[in-house]
């Protein structure tokens, strides 16, 4: 099961970010195209397909690494199954290396990370080392629940390959300081750079100058910070030191730190299908608790705009239900719903959207476990909506959660639902690598 949903922490001791410079292992061949090939989404964004598709692209996409897949017999989801599969990923890992398909920067480093959606404004950020923080420490602060045997799957990959093969993305307390910073270094050429396929352009500066170092360094000292993408990662990189406290390395994580508000990131929904749920039944069901309106039904391939076009209304509010093809609004919970949130809880997450779905409608009147196979995720409404058709079920639309609500939740000692937020633009994995030991 995930963990706990709602434990409101005591008092934590204020402590800021502690970020070091590594030393990067990095592509030897920098150019945009050769990046655009070898480099892709985080691992939890790429579906079995998309991992095929990226892993013919090029022999040294890094989707090889961060899912890899055993193509010899042995159990999938299975102990055996996965240590065969974390071993492959060592494997290639080091042949890589030996080839000279990867190698390694001389000196320790931060990176200055540019977004540039199509568009819309810019978000920078610094990709660094940044330590695990101690017990109670408020430097780091969670706002989501895990799933345990994803957490497992990714500490295995950690300890096979020795190396962060992502980034995790914190979103830090504002500071003008860092703003300066990295408008001057940003007027200067890119160490590296590329365009993805959703038209966001990522550029990275190495920045090895001492006297800058310590600038930023220290800036982030003065920070607190919440996980916007990779508690799974996180999760597994703490359990990963745990284990074994002594390897060099093992007590940091690589992280992009970028700011809360102006130049950071937003928000969007993550949104639920459950399967072999008709929509009937659960549009029956769910009227027990609010109430029940169904909108008129689209012309056909026209369901996503008008949901998306109802999503972005601020004066609706509840939730979508869809089938792929129809559309039926809940909304005004009852008396009842709203108890199924627990009331020892923090308010923060108690009037959230996510956790009103989560207790109030799947688990409640659905009577669905949240469980991965039970309770579908999806990135976008054309996802979800394409797989209710796909597997006979609902999609669930929800509304985005604001930067403000996921900082009040993580301050608070709340988790929302795992899968509940999706900060955006993502850094892109395979840019930039952070082997654990120097």
């Amino acid at each position: 099961m995930p963990t706990s949903s709602a434990d409101p922490r005591s008092s934590a001791p204020a402590a800021g970010l502690e970020v070091r410079p590594f030393r990067a292992l990095i592509y030897r061949r920098r150019d945009p195209g050769h990046l655009a090939r070898v480099s892709s989404p985080a691992y939890d964004l790429v579906s079995p397909a998309g991992r095929d598709r990226l892993a013919g692209t090029d022999p040294h996409n890094i989707v090889r690494l961060i899912l890899p897949r055993v193509d010899r017999p042995g159990p999938a989801g299975t102990p055996e199954g996965a240590h065969r599969s974390t071993a492959e990923a060592a494997q290639t890992l080091a042949a890589w290396l030996a080839d000279g398909v990867l190698e390694r920067d001389a000196e320790p480093a931060l990176w200055l990370y540019e977004l540039q959606p199509e568009g819309a404004p810019a978000t920078t950020g610094w990709l660094g080392a940044v330590a695990l923080p101690a017990p109670g420490s408020a430097a780091v602060l969670p706002h989501e629940d895990t799933y345990p045997l994803a957490v497992e799957g990714r500490r295995a990959l950690l300890a096979a390959t020795g190396t962060d093969l992502e980034p995790i993305v914190l979103a830090h307390d504002p500071s003008p300081a860092l703003g300066t910073l990295a408008d001057r270094l940003r007027a200067t050429p890119a160490t590296l750079e590329v365009v993805d396929d959703d038209g966001v352009r990522h550029r990275l500066w190495r920045v090895t100058d001492p006297g800058l170092l310590d600038q930023v360094t220290a800036a982030l000292r003065r920070t607190g910070s919440v996980i916007a993408d990779g508690h799974h990662r996180f999760a597994a990189a703490s359990a990963h030191h745990r284990a074994d406290p002594a390897r060099p390395g093992s007590d940091a994580v690589l992280a992009l730190v970028t700011p809360m508000g102006p130049g950071g990131l937003r928000v969007d929904p993550i949104h639920r299908v459950v399967p072999d749920l008709p929509l009937d039944t659960a549009v029956s069901a769910a009227a027990a608790g609010f109430v029940v309106t169904e909108l008129p039904t689209p012309a056909a391939g026209e369901a996503e705009a008008v949901a998306q076009r109802w999503l972005r209304d601020p004066h609706r509010s509840g939730f979508l239900l869809s089938d792929g093809s129809r559309l039926v609004e809940l909304s005004a919970p009852s008396p009842e719903v709203l108890a199924a949130v627990p009331p020892e809880a923090p308010a923060a997450w108690r009037r959230l959207d996510v956790v009103l779905a989560h207790h109030g409608l799947v688990s409640g009147l659905w009577g669905r476990d949240d469980e991965p196979g039970s309770i579908l995720i999806a990135h976008s409404v054309g996802d979800a909506l394409r797989t209710a058709v796909e597997r006979s079920g609902v999609a669930l639309l929800l509304r985005a959660p604001s930067p403000a609500d996921v900082a009040a939740v993580a301050r608070a000692g709340a988790r929302m639902p795992r899968k509940s937020t999706l900060f955006v633009p993502k850094p892109r994995t395979g840019l930039v690598l952070r082997p654990l030991a120097d």
